[in-house]
């Protein structure tokens, strides 16, 4: 096949494909209507207003979760502060803060009958 005959069927092509995305895009057009003037009546119906429904998806955008590089993470869990100490080994002092995969000597604690609650330190 020619330089030519190639360009020629790549524009034809991207032609092709120009056609039906504004094909979709006009039967995304047809389909939306109905539903936005389902929205509105049920607006009018409920006495939803705009900035009620504008609040709304604001404060959703905002909580969605979305992926958070691994700098970014240590970031935000660095901002947060520290964490206060819950548990406290009474003959070695070694501590806990109750987060994550409990130490060994909590486990083996546990493992020998002693409840997690005989080394949460009380709070005065």
């Amino acid at each position: 096949m020619t330089n030519q005959n190639y360009v020629a069927m790549q524009a034809k092509i991207e032609k092709e494909i120009n056609r039906l995305r504004k094909q979709s895009e006009a039967l995304q057009v047809k389909n939306r209507k109905p539903i936005i003037q389902s929205i509105v009546k049920s607006m009018k119906e409920y006495g939803i207003s705009i900035n009620e429904l504008s609040a709304v998806l604001n404060k959703n955008s905002r909580t969605k979760e979305r992926p958070v590089s691994v700098a970014k993470a240590k970031k935000i869990s660095s901002a947060r502060g520290p964490v206060a100490i819950k548990f406290r080994h009474p003959e070695t002092q070694a501590t806990w803060t109750g987060r994550g995969k409990p130490p060994r000597w909590v486990s083996d604690a546990e493992a020998t009958g002693t409840p997690r609650s005989q080394f949460l330190i009380l709070k005065t």
